[in-house]
């Protein structure tokens, strides 16, 4: 590769530049740290070596079965070593890994199946029907099905797929790893549901990945061989791409199939655990956690927390148990968190309602990010005034390549140079952004996104129903749960288990409603639904339960 010189009259070579890529932790680690404890999981413990040598294997597998650089390999899988695997492993041969979330219905994974046009796809064997359903929903050329036997929680290998594990037999221990020539080049593909009906691709590049790796490592105070519990799903956002940051911490990922306050105490009393990432519901798990459940521990455990920010009564319940939460914000677009609350030396006394509101500001911008900020409509930053709104807006290395097969969505997304989070703030004198109000058709429940869109659609489905609108309703355990307000057709009959049931057979369990009114809908002159109108009420409805 010949490079042009600069001004100096230097020029790059191979000795002074590399492409940046997550892939060189696991390589690096496997050398330096080839006998520490890499991934855990029950039983299965797993060293440094054992894990680029599975990784490896892995990617010859793969190449050895026709997967060339820049082809999709899916995942359908839950918080396991082989989901971790994958994230270098897919890579490692070149090709695009796509992680999908586990909780989505057939339908939309069908959608993700042939928009991505996967290959193959890595399924968890309790998750192969809900695979076989999207197969037979989606357009295009069905990805080849790998069984993914989890037998550490008890799976036996259903078939008739190959097995993961025949699958690794397959390949060269010795497999030369394809690292990219160019830090542009696409390392992953997450499909979010934004504001539309229909997921989008969000494209992540190499270069952006390993520098969110380091962005995390310094947001989270974290010093060499960390323990990172996966309490963030392994499918969202790479889990805010703690895969490939531990490795570069010589630490240990400790997998968790299922969260519960059990597993997280256990987690941290036997293995040690001293990092993890969730929803608030996370935290709300820990602190109501039956006295049974819960274990003893003697080190500080640092918590990202993410979809909104904790309550004062949640922050005053948690710290005392041993876990310092910090508040963290992003989206799928930027790797997962890009701001956060940057706790101050000067803030050490402040307590009760005065500590939990600044740990409830959304933050500043974490490193490796160019610039976070609150812009009006014409893309002009507001004052920094703790008063005027904004959208805030986000530019830097820690922001997609775009969305995939989508130049409208991408190009509405960048519009003057920024990446527009659809997501209203306003601005402290100190540059902290706090948010006021989510993007409007946006409900986040449980830190999973639930497009107001989607549900509507499986709703207009019942003959029943004229006319709904879906609004997010407070909620104590998940934060905010989909309320729908429906007209019916004249003549027409429906009971609220009947809509719920209805939409609960089209969609994930967190997008289906939790309540359901029956109303005229509120409207302007011109027939837009006054949605404003309707989080008012299902606001008061929660306060009223």
């Amino acid at each position: 590769m010949g490079w042009l010189a600069d001004e100096t009259g230097l020029e790059k070579n191979a000795a002074n530049y590399v492409p940046l890529t997550p892939l060189s932790h696991l390589r690096r680690a496997a050398d330096i740290h080839a006998d520490r404890v890499a991934l855990v999981w029950k039983g299965t413990r797993l060293t440094y070596a054992d894990y680029a040598t599975r990784a490896t294997r892995l990617a010859s597998a793969l190449a050895r079965r026709g997967i060339r650089p820049g082809d999709v390999v899916a995942t359908l899988l839950p918080n396991i070593p082989q989901q971790a695997e994958a994230h270098f492993g897919v890579p490692a041969c070149g090709a695009v890994l796509n992680t999908i979330n586990t909780r989505l219905d057939a339908d939309t994974i069908g959608y993700i199946f042939g928009h991505a046009g996967a290959r193959i796809a890595l399924v968890d064997t309790a998750l192969l029907p809900l695979a076989e359903a999207a197969i037979l929903k989606m357009e295009g050329t069905a990805p080849q099905i790998i069984e993914v036997c989890d037998q550490e929680a008890g799976f036996t290998p259903r078939g008739p797929y190959l097995d993961y594990e025949a699958l690794l037999a397959e390949g060269d221990p010795d497999f030369a790893w394809h690292l990219p020539q160019d830090e542009w080049e696409s390392l992953a593909i997450n499909y979010t549901s934004g504001t539309t009906g229909r997921p989008k691709g969000v494209v992540y590049h190499h270069r952006g990945a390993y520098l969110a790796t380091m962005a995390n490592v310094i947001a989270w105070r974290m010093q060499l061989f960390p323990k990172v519990l996966t309490i963030v799903p392994l499918f969202h956002c790479n889990a805010w791409v703690q895969p490939w940051l531990v490795p570069m911490m010589g630490g240990t990922l400790v997998c968790c199939r299922d969260v519960t306050a059990k597993a997280i105490y256990d987690a941290i009393a036997d293995e040690g655990v001293t990092h993890f990432g969730g929803a608030p519901i996370v935290l709300n798990t820990i602190i109501n956690a039956k006295p049974e459940d819960r274990r003893p521990f003697d080190h500080v455990v640092e918590v990202f927390t993410a979809g909104a920010p904790p309550p004062a009564a949640t922050l005053a319940a948690i710290e005392p148990l041993g876990f310092n939460v910090t508040q963290v914000y992003g989206l799928t677009e930027t790797y997962g968190p890009a701001t956060e609350c940057l706790w101050k030396p000067e803030w050490d006394s402040a307590e009760g309602e005065a500590r939990a509101a600044l740990k409830s500001r959304t933050g500043v911008a974490m490193a490796m990010l160019d610039g976070a900020a609150v812009h009006d409509s014409h893309g002009t930053p507001v004052p920094r005034d703790a008063a005027h709104l904004g959208e805030i807006a986000m530019r830097g290395n820690l922001v997609m390549k775009g969305y995939y097969k989508n130049p409208a969505a991408t190009a509405e997304a960048f519009k003057g140079g920024w990446f527009r989070s659809g997501d209203i703030a306003y601005q402290t004198p100190d540059g902290y952004l706090k948010i006021t109000d989510r993007a409007k058709d946006i409900i986040i429940s449980g830190g999973e996104n639930v497009s107001s869109v989607e549900v509507e659609g499986a709703l207009m489905h019942h003959p029943a129903v004229s006319l709904c609108a879906v609004v997010a309703k407070p909620d104590e355990k998940w934060g905010e749960v989909p309320c729908a307000f429906v007209e019916l057709k004249p003549g027409q009959t429906a009971t609220e288990a009947e809509l719920i049931a209805h939409c609960r057979a089209r969609l994930a369990g967190f997008a289906t409603p939790k309540a359901v009114v029956f109303c005229d809908l509120p409207k302007t002159s011109t027939g837009k639904i006054q949605k404003f109108e309707l989080r008012a009420v299902a606001k008061l409805m929660a306060q009223q339960k």
